[in-house]
């Protein structure tokens, strides 16, 4: 058997409605694994689990509502009897410009989704199943939490934040849990959109592979850290952007002269 068969193991995927979530989904149920998504709204979560070709559930469950988050669990293990992969993927960013133009209220809405959402679910999920019987956590992170930019601060303090939080509770965890995080660069979805939209051609070239990410390529990405191919990696942060940290592609491409001595 393939040491990426998902085979007889479930996973719950937070913020599954579209984009990197969906994909993910889309991904661990290709390698035979059973998937729950979550959404806000019943309809978009029932919406994207019909897309799912396997055994595929969608649940209404905000991010940082306990007694939702609660229910899900509940409903997956009465379901398919096991939570063996959680993804933490949903993710927001309400804090657009300088972090001292920030109030209270986005900061807590940035980090409530960002950082707590993640402690929440992982603790649910750890002591209904995980705890006992092992299972593997991945965290949707951001190449955004790795460096500095303009704009996005707050929203990138959250995503620093969730990458130390990964090697805490791949400590804390350990041995039965494994806690990985992925660390997507600029990638086709609407929460990215502002960063991609309107200069996509400029982002290709920026970058090392030449073009901006697709969810799919976080997706499948998740599903390998979530298989027994993975089954000695914990704590780490798996980068995810076509070579984007590397700097700008186009002038290596273009060439440099260097001026004689």
């Amino acid at each position: 058997m393939s040491r990426l068969d998902l085979t007889g193991r479930t996973a719950i995927v937070t913020g599954a409605s579209r984009g990197i979530g969906l994909a993910t989904a889309h991904a661990i149920a290709a390698a035979g694994g059973n998937v729950v998504l979550t959404s806000r709204r019943s309809e978009s979560a029932e919406a994207a689990a019909a897309e799912v070709r396997g055994n595929a559930l969608g649940i209404a469950a905000h991010a940082f509502d306990e007694k939702a988050a609660q229910r899900c669990v509940d409903t997956t293990l009465e379901k398919f009897g096991s939570i063996d992969i959680l993804v933490n993927n949903v993710g927001t960013n309400r804090s657009y410009g300088p972090v001292i133009d920030q109030d209270y209220a986005r900061f807590t809405k940035t980090f409530g989704v960002n950082l707590w959402a993640p402690i929440l679910w992982t603790s649910l999920a750890t002591r209904a199943w995980m705890g006992e019987r092992g299972g593997v956590v991945v965290n949707t992170a951001s190449i955004g939490g790795l460096g500095f930019e303009p704009n996005f601060g707050l929203y990138n303090a959250s995503k620093a934040a969730l990458l130390h939080l990964t090697k805490q509770l791949a400590l804390e965890l350990s041995p039965r849990v494994r806690v990985n995080a992925v660390a997507p660069g600029v990638v086709r979805t609407q929460l990215a959109e502002p960063l991609w939209k309107s200069r996509e051609n400029e982002r290709n070239s920026a970058t090392a592979l030449s073009r901006i990410g697709e969810p799919e390529d976080v997706g499948s990405a998740i599903a390998f850290l979530v298989s027994d191919a993975a089954s000695w990696v914990t704590g780490e942060t798996f980068v995810i952007d076509g070579g984007q940290r590397l700097g700008d592609a186009e002038l290596f491409r273009r060439g440099t002269t260097v001026p004689a001595r």
